[in-house]
């Protein structure tokens, strides 16, 4: 089996796509007729391999359609954030170089303007768009012209930006695959069929944004394994849970928000739905506290999946449940590319010193338009990095301690936030914290905890003298945060991304608010919760 169009025809009637909400069910047949459709229509536009086309559309069937429409036609495809404004649209519409943007309804006025202005052809998933003309008239306009001879193009793949937590997002390009690998399988989803049990009869839950690029790259392996893809408009806990029962689903993707969600639910409400299909449960995208695994594995059992990739595919470590419970906190071994860690004179490191992780041989990519950047990415080796920190254990496990980008420098000591949030989560009453950099006049920088309290518990001054204290025989007195802000909750990217360069930008445009962790108790300090 090498991909989904190489299968679809002997098993048309077979569903593989559905919409979890609507019910409605896609078969291999139908899609796979869509997919060629697709593709001749984009070579037929004058497409030539290695161009763009821009999909800015919300959580639907027909972003799969054309991304595998735009492989066969040896097109990259530039899947867009729908929670982009029309400006940060047009921006990567423009940087990526696309010739034509796909909209629907709900999306075209994000798109309109980078249509407009850079005179492209648009056109609509949905009819009566104003401005934008219906996607299916035009396929059946076209459907009278001769073929377009496919077999010598590449194939094609998506072209995905960056999350843009420290600055503009940035496509990131890899080669694509030369025709020959119209006749055989993509590595990396035969990695995922020797790993992750990608196989013919698995049912995999999207319940993510299809634009970022585990949930869109795991749904199209999912279908070129053989199975099927269950996908979610949007995010809820509750309804994924119904979902798993409903469509028998036995693969899912989750970041660690997700899980938390999930596991805030009445215990009533878990226990009603029976997840008897599911086998295999991946997460990724961003550190899962050491609590909250362990709920998980306490609820869903050793089904957990966990690893450490990027957009950029230049490595990968990858734990199983039971590999997590001899090494909590680890997110494992490389199981792509070889695992280096590394000083800031470029020298590798013993095991047990943190430094940046890098990779070798773990794949190619570089950040369009952005040469110093891709530069950045790689050192003289050709090693590549995420440009994540972290170590190596004596038995090869990594853990990871922050981005370059994140760690506080006081009084000349690296201090690694992910650490100290680490030791503070542990404190009964927090539900998650952030800790962040903030200016001091003597030291550079000092540590600021923020932190998200459990339902029930009161912030205040003696709660966030208790939370340090809990944590402090864990830390260095250097590591200590110096103030608790309590907040709501954390800005994050809808993957669950934390957006420490928000937190950071406020404290050093207003005064520091919340708790003086360095006052007495009797003293009275601290101006409350921000």
């Amino acid at each position: 089996m090498h991909n989904f169009l190489s299968w679809a025809s002997s098993q048309p009637e077979r569903v593989v796509l559905t919409q979890a909400e609507t019910g409605e069910g896609h078969t291999a047949g139908k899609i796979a007729r869509r997919v060629r459709q697709l593709a001749q229509w984009l070579a037929g536009q004058g497409l030539q391999a290695e161009d763009t086309i821009a999909v800015v559309l919300e959580n639907r069937v027909e972003i799969v359609e054309l991304v595998l429409g735009a492989r066969e036609a040896g097109l990259y495809a530039a899947v867009i954030s729908t929670h982009l404004t029309p400006a940060e649209v047009r921006y990567i519409v423009e940087d990526s170089g696309a010739r034509m943007v796909l909209v629907s309804a709900r999306t075209w006025p994000l798109a309109q303007e980078a249509c407009a202005a850079l005179a492209l052809p648009c056109f609509s998933v949905d009819a009566d768009v104003q401005g934008a003309p219906f996607l299916e008239t035009a396929l059946q306009l076209a459907a009278g012209q001769p073929p377009v001879d496919l077999s010598r193009r590449p194939l094609g793949r998506d072209l995905l930006y960056s999350s843009g937590t420290t600055g503009r997002p940035k496509g990131i390009r890899k080669p694509l695959f030369g025709a020959e690998y119209r006749d055989r399988i993509d590595p990396e989803v035969a990695m995922m069929q020797r790993i992750m049990q990608f196989d013919e009869h698995m049912v995999y839950l999207s319940p993510a944004p299809l634009y970022h690029a585990a949930p869109l790259r795991y749904t199209v392996r999912a279908l070129d394994s053989g199975g099927s893809a269950v996908i979610m408009r949007g995010f809820d806990a509750e309804q994924s849970l119904a979902w798993i029962e409903r469509y028998g689903v036995t693969h899912s993707q989750w970041v660690p928000t997700m899980l938390t969600r999930m596991l805030k639910l009445p215990e009533a409400t878990r226990q009603r739905y029976d997840l008897g299909t599911h086998k295999i449960a991946i997460h990724a995208a961003a550190p899962c506290p050491v609590p909250l695994k362990q709920a998980m594995l306490d609820w869903w059992g050793d089904i957990l999946l966990e690893y450490y990739a990027g957009s950029e595919g230049c490595g990968t470590t990858l734990i199983t449940s039971g590999e997590w419970r001899r090494k909590p906190g680890s997110v494992g071994r490389a199981i792509t590319g070889v695992l280096h860690i590394v000083d800031d004179d470029g020298q590798e490191v013993a095991p047990g010193n943190i430094g940046r992780i890098y990779f070798e041989n773990g794949g190619r990519f570089v950040y369009l338009n952005d040469e110093a950047k891709t530069r950045e990415a790689m050192d003289a080796r050709g090693w590549a990095t995420y440009g994540d920190i972290g170590y190596v254990d004596e038995d090869g496990y990594l853990f990871l301690s922050d981005r370059r980008a994140d760690l506080i420098l006081s009084g000349g000591v690296n201090v690694y936030p992910q650490e100290i949030e680490n030791a503070l989560q542990a404190h009964p009453a927090v539900e998650e914290v952030a800790v962040v950099g903030a200016p001091h006049e003597d030291f550079g920088e000092q540590p600021v905890a923020v932190v998200v309290l459990k339902p029930g518990a009161q912030p205040d001054a003696d709660l966030a003298r208790a939370i340090l204290a809990s944590a402090a025989p864990q830390l260095s007195r250097v590591k200590w945060p110096q103030r608790m802000v309590f907040e709501s909750r954390l800005p994050r990217l809808e993957t669950g991304k934390l957006l420490r360069r928000v937190l950071k930008e406020r404290f050093r445009t207003e005064p520091l608010a919340g708790y003086d962790l360095r006052a007495p108790a009797s003293s009275g300090a601290g101006s409350g919760s921000a």
